[in-house]
């Protein structure tokens, strides 16, 4: 695992990657062929985004 990441520049850099790799993943699911783990692993992605945000908040508090 990296070193913390103090900076909030760097924070938000860190968080818009993992946005558009959310997106990108988005992009290339076909809804007719996405099971329950790809919906799964999506639920996980935006979680690891909320708690990341979190983190972050408190780090600057």
């Amino acid at each position: 695992m990296g070193s913390p990441i103090n900076d909030s520049n760097t924070q938000v850099v860190f968080l818009k990657h993992r946005l558009t790799a959310f997106m990108d993943l988005l992009d290339a699911i076909n809804p007719e062929e996405a099971d329950l783990e790809d919906i799964d692993r999506m639920i996980a992605i935006v979680e690891e985004m909320d708690a990341k945000c979190r983190e972050f908040k408190n780090r600057d508090s």
